[in-house]
């Protein structure tokens, strides 16, 4: 792909329009109790244009990626596009630029492993759980490698290309407890290869002894009690609550379909404490797991100001939203795949780090809760949210007790950043799914907070 020279199809544009060589290949692999249940590679490539034309898109793509089929989708965008102008009665808009020339390659240059090198590490991890913790009643292991690679460009003459690799394995531990079952998953997410994160089985063995002896205290332990409580949540909590239930929100288009946080601007929304951005590409010094240099609109990713110091400060823009408020764009347009077309979509969002330590915090907690992992959730428009807590430990007087069955918290995210009184000076990143119409990466990260969160009971 990156030998392509999509600069000769220019000539072909007569109006606004992108062009994007766009391949996406992964290979999963799932273990079931020592049983390989999965290993599937997933290869999805091939070559879309879309033109903007009288106030509406015509999108087109095709599969391959040869000089006929790259002419044919260009063409037949532009088509497309003057026949929806032709019956449309939009008004005339004018797209921003923001044009940019990005090429990043972040495969450093190494070989991700093969299938059979995926089976022999996945397989080295199963053995060594169902060596260690013969209790267990179940054991699955989820392993993912994934590479993206993109060339993309634009009539207003950006030119982006892109190769990023990325990796996830999800462990499930299994066990009973008075003929109840009782489960606890444990993940790690990653930017880069998985054969430089992990040179071998063993790098994971510290995460599963964690996540084993979470496992035998969460069967042991107890029912939360009902109400609203004071909470203390883990980087991956908030991180979850960033995303989903504020960072939706905050997405221009859902903004501009009723989104609670349409008449909010200017406003103070949250604690003084938090302040709240959706990366492009890099944070304090690193890359983000997440990273976007250019948008699949051509347009050059900067740094989403969402919320700052309690105030919200503005939202996720396209081309055609960041017209429409009379903004610059922001960089946000994404697509999961060449047949897709771009739309609003967050790239790595986060809470910022505050100043205090999690013991701190922990320690000025009388009679509360720490919430570590979650499973399962979901929010809407208007900030309400509902999360599983998969994961957490009571806190009496300053220190942690017994551990909690599972449990939901449930809410509107803006009042309970409301409550925020302590945020932990420690930053955490991971890297999850977000399915916004299509399935897409997304970064997620944060630090702790302590705030007053409605939880449920038995």
């Amino acid at each position: 792909m990156r030998t392509i020279d999509l600069d000769r199809f220019m000539g072909l544009f007569d109006r606004y329009t992108e062009l994007r060589l766009h391949r996406s290949n992964s290979i999963c692999v799932r273990v079931d109790n020592g049983c390989i249940t999965q290993n599937t590679p997933i290869n999805n490539g091939g070559v879309s244009a879309r033109t903007f034309s009288g106030g509406c898109w015509g999108f087109a793509a095709l599969p391959e990626a040869d000089d006929a089929s790259i002419g044919a989708v260009v063409e037949k965008a532009a088509e497309n596009a003057a026949l929806l102008a032709g019956r449309s009665d939009r008004a005339f808009v004018e797209l921003p630029s923001s044009p940019a020339d990005i090429s990043r390659d972040l495969s450093s240059g190494s070989r991700e492993l093969s299938g059979r090198e995926l089976m022999d590490f996945i397989m080295a991890v199963d053995s060594r759980i169902a060596k260690r913790y013969p209790e267990l009643t179940a054991r699955t292991i989820n392993l993912r490698v994934r590479e993206e690679e993109k060339k993309l460009v634009t009539s207003d003459g950006s030119r982006l290309y892109s190769l990023v690799p990325g990796y996830s394995i999800y462990v499930i531990m299994a066990t009973e407890h008075d003929g109840e079952p009782v489960h606890l998953l444990e993940s790690c997410t990653g930017l880069g290869r998985l054969c430089e994160a992990f040179r071998e089985p063993g790098d994971l063995f510290d995460m599963l002894d964690w996540q084993h002896e979470h496992l035998m205290k969460k069967a042991e332990g107890v029912y939360t009690k009902t109400g609203t409580r004071q909470c203390v949540l883990s980087p991956h909590v908030t991180g979850l609550l960033a995303h989903e239930a504020i960072g939706h929100t905050t997405e221009a288009d859902i903004v501009r379909g009723g989104s609670v946080a349409g008449d909010g601007l200017g406003e103070k929304v949250a604690s003084h404490l938090i302040t709240l951005v959706d990366f492009a590409c890099e944070a304090y010094g690193e890359i983000c797991p997440s990273p976007v240099f250019i948008d699949d609109e051509g347009v050059s990713a900067n740094d989403a100001l969402l919320i700052e110091d309690g105030v919200l400060k503005g939202f996720m823009h396209s081309r055609e939203s960041a017209a429409f408020f009379d903004v610059p764009p922001t960089g946000n347009a994404r697509a999961a795949g060449y047949a897709d077309e771009p739309i609003i979509r967050m790239r790595n969002t986060a809470i910022l780090p505050g100043e205090s330590t999690l013991d701190e915090i922990i320690g000025s907690v009388d009679d509360g809760y720490y919430l570590m992992r979650t499973g399962c959730g979901q929010a809407d428009s208007t900030g309400e949210f509902m999360v599983g807590v998969t994961l957490g430990y009571e806190i009496k007087k300053g220190r942690l007790g017994r551990a909690i069955r599972e449990t939901t918290t449930s809410g509107n995210a803006f009042k309970v950043l409301g409550t925020v009184t302590s945020v932990s000076n420690d930053m955490y990143w991971w890297c999850g799914l977000c399915g916004k119409k299509q399935m897409i990466p997304v970064g997620m990260g944060g630090p702790a907070i302590k705030c007053m969160m409605t939880i449920g009971g038995r």
